[in-house]
C-alpha cells in the first residue's frame, strides 16, 4: 500500500509510515556505538574516552544537515501543499546545493582547529592526540555527513522512506563490517574505527545524491535552481530548533564531560559515554518518528485540513506516550548488560556506568514529547516557538542542573540532572501546544 502525504492516517498507517525513518535514526546512531564498543574493547579506555571526549565537537559540526533537512523539507512539503511541485524541487535543490558548500569549508575550518579546541575542552597528553587523530579522519568525510542528514528528511519529503531506510541500513552496515575490519582483525585502532566511521557516512551521504540526481520515481529531484535567499532563511529558521538541539546536546556534552572529569575522572568520561550512546539509539526513535510525522504535518498545514491536523497531534502524543514506558522499561532492564558490553573489562568502571543508568533511564519517561512538540513546530513553519523549545530541552535546563544538582547529591546530581531538565522541557512544550492551539486549529 502506498501511502501518500494526503492521506488521512490511522494509528496504523501513520506508524507505516514513520517506521523507515524511525529505524533511519536508529541505525545512524548505531554508528558511534559500534565505534565506542570497538574502541573500548580493542583499543582501550583512554582512547575510548577520548572519542567521546571530542565527538560533541564533530556534531556540532555536522548539525548543518539538520537544520536544512528539517527545516528545508517543512518548506518543501507545504509548497507541494499547495501545489506548486516545480517551486518545491527547485528549494530541494538550493538546500542541497548550498549545505554540500558549507559542509566543505566546515570540514576544513574543523580540521585546522580540531587540536586548539580539543585542548581547550582540557584533553591533554595521549588523550588529546588520539583527539586530534579520530577528529581529523571524521572531519574529512563532513560534507557527506552533513548530507547524509539532510537526505533522511528529504527522503519521507520526498515520499521515499522506504529508500531512504535502505541507504542508511546500507552505511550502517558498511561502518560494522569495517569496524570489525580494521580494528578487531587488522588492528588498526583508533585511525580504523574512525576510517570506518567516515567511509559510511560517505556512503550515506553519497549514494543519495546520485539517486536524487537521476531520473527517479520521488516527488522531488535535483535541478537547476537558483539563489533565493529568502527561502534559505526561512529553511534556517524553520530549522534553528534542530540546529539549536544538536548544537546545545553537544555544548551540554562537553559540560557534563568537564563536570565528571572532576568528580570521577577519566573514569566518569566513559561512563558518560556509555549512556550517551544508549541515549542515542533511545532518543533516536522519537526523532525519527518526529522527522517521519513532520511532512504529513507540513502538508496538511499547507492545504488547511485542520481536522487531519488535529488528529495527528492527537495520535501523535500516545504513540510517544507508549514508546516513553516502553522506553524507560527496556532501559532498566538492559542496563546490566549493556553496560557490560562496552566496559565489562573494568569492574569499578562498570559499577559507576550502571548506578549512573538506573538513574538515567527515567529520562525517556519526558524526553520524547518535547522532542516531537519541537518538530511539531518545525512543520507548522513556526520555527521561533520550536527552537525555544529545543533551547530551554537542550542548552538552559540541562545547564543549570548539571551546575547546581552536583553541588547537592554530587555525581549523582549529573545523572538526576538529566531527568529533570527532560520533564521542565516536557512541560513547557505542553504549555505552548496547550498556548497555540486556536492559532493553527489543531
Amino acid at each position: 500500500m502506498n501511502i501518500q502525504l494526503s492521506d488521512q492516517f490511522t494509528y496504523k498507517k501513520l506508524l507505516r509510515f514513520t517506521l523507515p525513518s524511525i529505524i533511519m535514526m536508529i541505525f545512524t546512531s548505531i554508528y558511534g556505538v559500534v565505534d565506542g564498543y570497538f574502541v573500548s574493547n580493542y583499543v582501550g579506555k583512554t582512547p575510548f574516552a577520548a572519542v567521546n571526549f571530542i565527538m560533541p565537537f564533530l556534531m556540532i559540526l555536522g548539525a548543518v544537515g539538520f537544520m536544512f533537512g528539517t527545516g528545508g523539507s517543512a518548506l518543501i512539503s507545504k509548497t507541494m501543499g499547495e501545489g506548486n511541485d516545480d517551486k518545491a524541487k527547485r528549494l530541494f535543490s538550493l538546500f542541497v546545493y548550498v549545505s554540500a558548500v558549507l559542509g566543505t569549508v566546515i570540514a576544513v575550518l574543523g580540521i585546522i582547529f580540531v587540536r586548539p579546541v580539543a585542548a581547550f575542552l582540557g584533553a591533554e597528553g595521549t588523550m588529546l592526540e588520539d583527539c586530534v587523530t579520530y577528529g581529523r579522519i571524521i572531519l574529512l568525510a563532513l560534507p557527506a555527513f552533513i548530507l547524509q542528514y539532510e537526505f533522511q528528511s528529504f527522503f519521507v519529503t520526498a515520499g521515499k522512506p522506504q529508500m531512504g531506510l535502505m541507504v542508511t541500513v546500507a552505511a550502517g552496515v558498511t561502518n560494522m563490517l569495517l569496524d570489525a575490519l580494521l580494528v578487531a582483525v587488522f588492528s588498526l585502532g583508533l585511525p580504523g574505527a574512525a576510517a570506518a566511521t567516515a567511509i559510511s557516512q560517505c556512503v550515506g551521504g553519497i549514494i543519495p545524491f546520485i539517486y536524487f540526481c537521476s531520473r527517479n520515481s520521488s516527488l522531488l529531484r535535483l535541478t537547476k535552481t537558483k539563489f533565493e535567499g529568502k527561502a534559505l532563511l526561512k529553511a534556517c529558521t524553520n530549522g534553528s530548533s534542530e540546529l539549536m538541539s544538536n548544537i546545545s546536546m553537544s555544548v551540554v556534552s562537553m559540560l557534563y564531560n568537564g563536570q565528571l572529569m572532576r568528580y570521577a575522572g577519566q573514569d566518569g568520561v566513559a561512563a558518560y559515554g556509555v549512556l550517551m550512546y544508549v541515549n542515542l539509539v533511545f532518543l533516536a526513535a522519537f526523532i525519527g518518528y518526529s522527522v517521519g510525522t513532520a511532512p504529513v504535518i507540513g502538508y496538511h498545514y499547507g492545504a488547511e485540513n485542520h481536522n487531519e491536523l488535529k488528529s495527528l497531534l492527537k495520535k501523535s502524543l500516545v504513540i510517544i506516550a507508549i514508546f516513553s514506558v516502553v522506553m524507560l522499561i527496556a532501559a532498566e532492564c538492559l542496563a546490566k548488560p549493556l553496560a557490560t558490553v562496552f566496559v565489562g573489562y573494568d569492574q569499578k568502571l562498570l559499577e559507576l556506568t550502571l548506578h549512573g543508568f538506573v538513574i538515567f533511564s527515567f529520562a525517556f519517561l519526558f524526553a520524547g514529547f518535547a522532542i516531537f512538540g519541537s518538530s511539531f513546530f518545525t512543520a507548522l513553519n513556526n520555527g521561533l516557538v520550536s527552537a525555544l523549545i529545543a533551547f530551554l530541552r537542550t542548552l538552559v535546563f540541562q545547564v543549570a542542573a548539571v551546575i547546581i544538582f552536583p553541588l547537592v547529591w554530587g555525581i549523582n546530581g549529573i545523572w538526576f540532572s538529566i531527568v529533570a531538565a527532560e520533564l521542565m522541557a516536557a512541560i513547557v512544550t505542553a504549555l505552548f501546544l496547550f498556548g497555540k492551539r486556536g492559532k493553527y486549529h489543531y
